[in-house]
């Protein structure tokens, strides 16, 4: 190659290369651009309210004595429980009545399996639910001490009363609405505008309603108790509950057009 032509050649390269950095130093026109703008508010508080579910179940060869000691021993509990903390809700449900059937006999040449024959029945089972809903977590462990004399702690679930949510339903729009604020900053920034150059043309709040409790679990089979079991309370220790806290969240989806 010539001299000429080297010459040539590297005046069209340095052209292209000049004309390329122009380009890219060139920014993108964002006037009248709309953005999209997810934001999250989130607040963690302490619980102030507790669930606590309680159990009675009996089982006898009468299905009207043991129906008998449950409804005993459910108004005993009902009673004490009113006595221990006057302000708590109590509700009662998921009144049972279920057979017992005899176990199968095992199967032996001399024995063989007989199909179609029912089992007898040789007893029943017989219980009932009782929810407490109470904000007095100070003597919580006092109360249940006192009803597991006579019931069965079935269920114990801490959470937010709907007094306590509502007034923090402010403070949770203020932070999210905050979030969104500095993710639009940011969006600006990036997009090489000043954040007075964001004009909001829509708010929606989606889930709002995302922070309420979850569902209690699914209860767990309590063990059967003893037919023979005397009616007068027994003492219990005093359990240890962590009462922890709550997480709200809210989510809004904002759309910002750029003058």
């Amino acid at each position: 190659m010539t001299p000429s032509r080297k010459f040539m050649l590297g005046a069209v390269l340095a052209t292209a290369c000049l004309a390329t950095q122009a380009q890219a130093q060139t920014p993108v026109q964002t006037a009248g651009t709309i953005v999209v703008v997810p934001a999250n508010g989130e607040i963690s508080v302490p619980n102030d309210q507790a669930r606590v579910t309680l159990q009675v179940e009996e089982q006898d060869k009468d299905k009207a004595a043991a129906a008998s000691r449950v409804n005993q021993k459910m108004k005993q509990g009902i009673d004490l429980l009113k006595r221990q903390d006057p302000q708590a809700s109590l509700k009662s449900y998921g009144y049972y009545t279920y057979a017992v059937y005899a176990d199968p006999l095992p199967v032996t040449a001399q024995q063989p399996r007989q199909p179609g024959k029912p089992r007898p029945v040789v007893g029943w089972r017989v219980g009932q639910y009782l929810e407490m809903t109470t904000q007095n977590l100070a003597a919580l462990p006092k109360t249940v001490a006192a009803a597991q004399g006579l019931m069965s702690l079935n269920g114990l679930q801490f959470g937010l009363s709907p007094a306590a949510a509502k007034k923090l339903d402010a403070a949770l729009v203020d932070a999210t609405y905050r979030n969104l604020e500095e993710r639009v900053g940011f969006i600006a920034n990036a997009m090489h505008r000043a954040p007075s150059d964001a004009v909001l043309e829509t708010v929606d709040f989606e889930g709002s309603g995302n922070y309420a409790a979850p569902a209690a679990a699914p209860m767990a089979k309590m063990a059967m108790m003893r037919s023979d079991m005397a009616q007068e309370s027994v003492q219990v220790a005093e359990p240890s509950f962590e009462p922890g806290e709550s997480t709200l969240n809210m989510r809004l989806v904002g759309k910002v057009r750029f003058k």
